[in-house]
């Protein structure tokens, strides 16, 4: 009797758990053999099948070339106003391109539209050439930025995409993070992937001619929310995209690869996105509120000042009140000197209905040096003056 009503138990414990801990698994109808979902500010995974599959990238390996010159703008390396000259090797590139000439020179402004909108191979080598010298030196690079952000199963062999070598490789979950870094880190980028149709001007030797850029995405048009990002195809590949959108103060990013063709790459990303914003609530604390001094002991100061760590964010996919989110600051009564600032003193944690869900680290904001018999003197000749 008592085994069976254990084993009942366990029964009823396995369904509520699929019930309630694994919602997010469930009823995502797509296609493509490989995708995944992530809420980009937190980074946390909504969904995925074969996310970590090696596939090839195709024209979404351009999401790396984008990421390496906003961070050459940043660093001041170069800028926007730059005149990128393109070379004969640039010019040669085939795919999908924006038919840039030998010798014809366009600002990098222009040439990151080409590269977001048109999807430019031709123009995505020459910017490489521009920021690296040469497209082998950019792809050097794109190795090792890949590489830092912990994207161990990518290697690429272009900047573009356009190669069918097996040793240019990527996974939906690679993509995913190398999306949310470019967008993230340089949000100005959907200045440009929101373009969805501009013309540019060439002026070659053989004249001057007007040249419209058209977006590949075409969720532009097709999904109310989207705000990028990047897609691909090629034979190997078949179709990707890298897709993001925004509702609600919620940002998502939808990665398909290897889908078996365009109206099915878009209808999987729109599928994801949509469930997204379906479960996906966002606690927001930006830790605006002022803390108090803490009391410091034998120190110059007799308190010190101190501030939150950054914002904390929660992202909940359970259906929960987040209304009910408790902060919770915990510090010490006093501290000894020496402090230094930055150095951590305490946190505020975060409960959801009583269970803790995250916490932010609180620091000094100031230095407080140890006193010496000099700093006491002061206190005390001060104290009989007043």
């Amino acid at each position: 009797m008592q085994k069976k009503r254990f084993l009942s138990s366990l029964l009823i414990m396995a369904v509520l758990w699929v019930e309630f801990v694994l919602p997010v698994q469930a009823n995502v109808a797509v296609t493509a053999p490989s995708v995944i979902l992530i809420e980009s500010s937190t980074g946390q995974v909504i969904y995925e099948v074969n996310a970590s599959e090696r596939r090839s990238p195709a024209s979404i390996t351009k999401i790396m070339t984008l990421l390496l010159t906003f961070e050459a703008l940043d660093a001041g390396k170069v800028k926007l106003t730059d005149d990128v000259i393109v070379s004969e090797y640039a010019s040669s590139m085939g795919g999908s391109q924006v038919y840039l000439a030998e010798g014809e020179v366009q600002s990098l402004d222009t040439m990151i539209k080409c590269i977001a909108v048109s999807s430019g191979n031709d123009a995505s080598v020459a910017v490489a050439e521009h920021i690296a010298g040469s497209e082998q030196a950019f792809v050097d690079l794109m190795n090792e930025r890949a590489a830092e952000l912990g994207m161990a199963d990518t290697h690429f062999e272009d900047c573009c995409g356009l190669t069918d070598s097996d040793n240019h490789y990527s996974t939906a979950k690679d993509v995913a993070i190398m999306s949310r870094e470019l967008t993230v880190k340089h949000p100005q980028i959907f200045e440009y992937t929101t373009i969805w149709m501009e013309d540019i001007t060439h002026e070659t030797r053989q004249g001057t001619s007007k040249f419209t850029l058209n977006s590949t995405n075409k969720l532009l048009k097709q999904y109310q929310y989207t705000t990028g990002l990047k897609t691909g195809s090629t034979s190997k590949a078949k179709y990707c995209i890298s897709a993001t959108a925004s509702k609600d103060g919620i940002d998502l990013i939808a990665v398909v690869m290897g889908a078996p063709d365009y109206k099915t790459r878009f209808g999987d990303a729109q599928t994801l996105l949509t469930y997204g914003f379906g479960v996906c609530s966002l606690y927001l604390d930006e830790n605006q509120d002022a803390l108090p001094k803490l009391a410091v002991e034998r120190g110059v100061l007799d308190e010190a000042a101190l501030k939150y760590e950054g914002e904390f964010r929660y992202l909940d996919l359970m259906g929960s009140n987040l209304n009910t989110v408790e902060k919770v600051v915990e510090l010490p009564e006093k501290v000894q000197a020496p402090v230094e600032e930055g150095m951590q003193v305490g946190r505020a944690k975060y409960l959801l209905d009583g269970a803790e869900i995250g916490s932010v680290p609180i620091l000094f904001a100031e230095s407080v040096e140890k006193a010496g018999y000099t700093d006491y003197f002061k206190k005390v000749f001060g104290f009989f003056l007043l």
